[in-house]
């Protein structure tokens, strides 16, 4: 009887598969250095609320998508050299870390990530390969801690809108509802439609939503990604809309503790559910009026993930 086991790595394997990964060690010490405090204070502060709980996903996928075309970067850029204009963005990374640091500044703390991975990206591997990893560092910019005063200046609109759609759908459905500014009277209950049902962050999220899966669908057609691109923003007040909606019913029905209990955070799944939904929706009514045509060899691409 005789059994296969498999080889643990190599050294050589894991050259082959990561070059220049002790030469980058250096650089990656550095950036774990600079940045380790940096996501545990958003960690244990603004992503642990609500409104910004979307900042560790938009990481998470930022750093994922960074993997997955790891290969396409390489190839890019084999044979070119770096570009010394890769200094001016990281020494004004490095400038803009230590003014957010110091200060605590979110915005320029945070933002400098970009800043640097740009500037390494064209010092190390010149501009193929930040070409390469153009969606990864531009995913990055959700996860960025926006300034309070346009926060607070963008939210109230979005709110006072998204409660009108809201109160004028349940009117015509027959319920007994009013609305004062952002407050929506149902029955016996009054809700308060808040910055996390219907804010600028939940936007900026579904906004993340649409344009990754515009990323991962990769249609040949050009004005289907241009049109679905355009309508994710009407697409992400809808999903808005629906979550308030479902949010008022519950309360309506069941009472204010299921409102505000598990049900409340099960309305937050159902926002997303209800955005991807409307999106891979719209996308495929597009496919009727653009489809993918590019052809080879006499057979239609279908526009695969990359």
């Amino acid at each position: 009887m005789s059994t296969n086991m498999q080889s643990l790595p190599t050294a050589a394997g894991i050259s082959a598969r990561f070059p220049r990964l002790v030469e980058s060690l250096p650089i990656i010490v550095g950036l774990l250095v600079l940045f380790v405090p940096t996501i545990y204070s958003l960690l244990t502060g603004i992503w642990s609320s609500d409104e910004q709980a979307h900042g560790p996903i938009v990481l998470s996928i930022s750093i994922w998508l960074m993997y997955r075309k790891w290969d396409e970067m390489l190839a890019a850029s084999a044979g070119k050299s770096g570009s010394v204009w890769g200094w001016v963005p990281l020494v004004f990374g490095l400038l803009l870390y230590i003014l957010g640091r110091s200060q605590e500044i979110l915005l320029f703390e945070v933002g400098s990530s970009l800043w640097l991975l740009i500037g390494l990206l064209l010092l190390l591997r010149g501009p193929a390969a930040l070409k390469a990893y153009w969606f990864p560092l531009f995913f990055m910019l959700f996860m960025i801690p926006l300034p309070g005063p346009l926060v607070d200046a963008l939210t109230l609109p979005m709110k006072t809108a998204v409660s009108y759609v809201a109160e004028h759908v349940l009117y015509w459905a027959g319920y007994p509802i009013a609305r004062t500014g952002v407050m929506l009277q149902i029955g016996q209950y009054s809700l308060l439609v808040a910055d996390a049902c219907a804010g600028l962050h939940t936007l900026f999220t579904l906004e993340a939503l649409g344009l990754l899966y515009l990323n991962i669908v990769r249609h040949d057609s050009t004005f289907r990604n241009i049109t679905l691109a355009l309508l994710i923003v009407p697409i992400s007040f809808t999903a808005n809309v629906i979550r308030v909606m479902v949010l008022t019913l519950i309360t309506y029905h069941f009472g204010d503790a299921a409102g505000q209990g598990f049900l409340h955070g099960f309305a937050g799944m159902v926002l997303f559910a209800s955005a991807l939904m409307l999106i891979i929706g719209v996308d495929s009514l597009l496919r009727f009026g653009a489809p993918d045509a590019d052809k080879n060899d006499g057979k239609v691409a279908t526009g695969g993930a990359v």
